[in-house]
């Protein structure tokens, strides 16, 4: 039985998506929620493909009480919420993919295998736009959580 679990969590990891280009994140704030130890949790991170964009994403940590008392031990909420600004001169160059899919700038594991919180830039340039998606890769309750933030760039 302990190789096919090895076997089914080794496929896992090879089906998840690689991310080509991600980006680094620091935790610039944390926020207690209440006296069980949960927090929010902000990290703020640069595109690594759009020099003078700063992103903040924002996210729910449980701490081990919550775990225990809630069960589903092995990850967090899928809620997430996304907020980038220019912090100079925002250059959208060649090397930026377009296309309605986007492209994954930010992930962080939300549970012990699949999910995923993720932050997708889409470049819009029929509308001179940069759009960052915070998402999770589970859908929860029946609908996806998601979060949205918008920077215009030049022509």
């Amino acid at each position: 039985m302990r190789p096919l679990i090895a076997a089914a969590c080794l496929s896992a990891a090879c089906l998840a998506p690689a991310l080509p280009v991600a980006a680094h994140a620091e935790e610039v704030g944390r926020v207690g929620v209440d006296i069980v130890g949960n927090d929010i949790v902000v990290d703020a991170f640069a595109d690594p493909l759009v020099p003078g964009v700063i992103c903040h994403v924002a996210y729910f940590k449980r701490w081990l009480y919550d775990r225990l008392s809630q069960g589903n031990w092995f990850e967090d909420p899928s809620y997430s919420a996304v907020d980038c600004t220019a912090s100079g001169p925002v250059t959208v160059g060649a090397n930026v993919p377009d296309g309605k899919g986007g492209q994954d700038v930010f992930a962080e594991r939300q549970s012990l295998i699949w999910k995923r919180l993720k932050v997708t830039r889409i470049v819009d340039r029929k509308n001179h736009a940069l759009i960052y998606l915070a998402h999770s890769t589970q859908v929860t309750q029946g609908s996806g959580k998601m979060s949205m933030s918008v920077i215009p760039i030049a022509n």
